[in-house]
């Protein structure tokens, strides 16, 4: 968690949980490592980095869609939690995000999609691509 504001006399401290929102598609689908022969297994390789990887994130929520759902149970497991997509991957991730950003988390979603970047930051995520996550696992 961070924290905003100075302490001391009179002044609050306010600690803001940092989330981090991955389009699990957009980040597998950025390495030709072979995915697309197993979606559901290179969903649970990004699963299984995630939950190791040493990052300043209290949360991370990890977005399936399609057959990479089948690679990962829905549900938490240490500080990911993996959400199954109901329909079009963006409009959860983008679900997400605003209502982690209504909670007042510092919010930041991995995406390579230009327009749900836009979505995104219109809510109070910043976004950033997949290679900058990639370097962090």
């Amino acid at each position: 968690m961070t924290v905003d504001g100075a302490e001391g006399a009179g002044r609050t401290t306010v600690t803001r949980t940092q989330t981090l929102v991955v389009d699990a598609a957009n980040v597998v689908g950025s390495r030709p490592d072979g995915w697309w022969k197993d979606r559901a297994g290179a969903a649970g390789r990004l699963h299984e980095q995630l939950l190791v990887a040493d990052t300043p994130y209290d949360v991370i929520v990890l977005v399936l869609e399609g057959a990479a759902k089948s690679g990962v149970r829905p549900g938490r497991a240490g500080h990911v939690r993996t959400v199954h997509a109901k329909g079009a991957g963006d409009d959860t991730i983008l679900a997400e995000a605003r209502t982690a950003a209504e909670r007042g988390d510092r919010v930041t979603v991995v995406t390579a999609d230009r327009m749900l970047q836009a979505r995104v930051q219109g809510v109070g995520a910043q976004a950033l691509s997949p290679s900058w996550l990639l370097a962090q696992l």
